[in-house]
Parts: structure tokens; C-alpha cells; sequence
């Protein structure tokens, strides 16, 4: 039996999107199996977004951190253009969850990520995340009753798993227990299963 992964994702977060490929990798070349979990990292929840001085400062870090980004994305030809707003990723993350019941999630999460980063789909658009639900080969027919039905639950079960489990922020790997958080330490955890 494969021993098994998470690897916690927020669709909005360049760092998750750079994780993904290397964590691909990672389960071919050492045959884990590599669960894909979404966590919301929420800005209203870390910075006072009514305190001019606490958002400009939250501005200057996010800047930085797609200056940075783009320094790990550039060799990889991999576009990180910034948001012009920070979206609201709960209509993504249900699509992901909703395509994962077909087996189709990762498949919407690699169309969805370098679109995104492009500015070529609007996470909150609820007719673009249907018609990635499709794209992805996943009838969008049942995707409003999840979302007004079990599909919150389920997102906020996620959520609460990942927070049981110490993730704090993306990406973050799980391997035995130890967290291993940036797409940059894609190594440690490689070590971690080599051991």
C-alpha cells in the first residue's frame, strides 16, 4: 500500500499553483498517492481590510510575494500576472470538490490554475466556472444544488481537516504528520518518503 500525501491547495495562491507540477512529479517518481485538498487562506481574517495603513502593508507583502513567485515561475514558463481584486475562491473550490466526485478534480485544477494567473477566468463567475466544470468533462447540471446543498459542508470538513492538521498556510504538504509548507520544499519532502 502507497503511503499517502495531502497537499493542501488554494486555487488564488501562486505558491499553490507552483507546488502542483513538482507534487505530480513527486507521486510518479516515488508511486504515493498525492490527495489534493483545498484550504482557503481568507485576507479579511489576517488584515484589518478597514485600516488604510494594515492594507496598504498587506499590499506591499503581496507585491513582494508575486515579485518572489515569479522568480520560481519564470524558468518553469509559468505566467503569475497579480488579481486585480482579491476573488472569493469558495465557487472554485466547490467546482474542484464537485469535479473530484467524477474523478475529474485534478483536471479542473490544471485548467484553472494558469488560466487564473492569466486573468482569463474570474473565479466568481458562475457561468466561467461552469463551463470549466464542462471543459473539465464534468456535467454541470447537479453543480447548483451542491452548492446550495451539501457542497458548503463538505468545503468547510476540508477546511477543518487541514486546520486539525497544523496547515496554517498553502501550499502546505502533510506526510506522517509533518508539515512541510512553500512549494519550494518539495525536497524535504521527498526526503521525508525516501527515509
Amino acid at each position: 500500500m502507497s503511503r499517502a500525501v495531502d497537499l493542501w491547495l488554494d486555487l488564488r495562491s501562486p505558491y499553490s499553483f507552483l507546488a502542483k507540477d513538482p507534487a505530480y512529479a513527486l507521486e510518479k517518481q516515488l508511486g504515493v498517492t498525492l490527495r489534493l485538498r483545498p484550504f482557503a487562506l481568507n485576507l479579511a481574517g489576517v488584515v484589518n481590510l478597514n485600516d488604510p495603513a494594515a492594507l496598504a502593508n498587506a499590499m506591499r507583502k503581496v507585491k513582494y510575494l508575486y515579485a518572489d513567485a515569479r522568480r520560481f515561475a519564470g524558468p518553469r514558463g509559468i505566467t503569475l500576472l497579480g488579481p486585480k481584486k482579491i476573488f472569493d475562491q469558495k465557487l472554485v473550490h466547490l467546482a474542484w470538490l464537485y469535479a473530484e466526485k467524477s474523478g475529474r478534480g485534478r483536471v479542473l485544477i490544471d485548467l484553472a490554475y494558469p488560466r487564473f494567473f492569466k486573468r482569463e477566468l474570474d473565479y466568481e463567475d458562475r457561468s466561467a466556472i461552469e463551463a470549466l466544470l464542462k471543459e473539465s468533462g464534468v456535467d454541470p447540471a447537479g453543480f447548483a444544488a451542491f452548492v446550495a446543498g451539501e457542497g458548503p459542508g463538505e468545503l468547510a470538513a476540508h477546511q477543518a481537516e487541514g486546520e486539525k492538521q497544523g496547515v496554517f498556510a498553502v501550499p502546505t504538504f502533510v506526510v506522517d504528520g509533518e508539515l512541510f509548507w512553500g512549494q519550494d520544499r518539495i525536497d524535504f519532502v521527498r526526503a521525508k518518503l525516501s527515509a
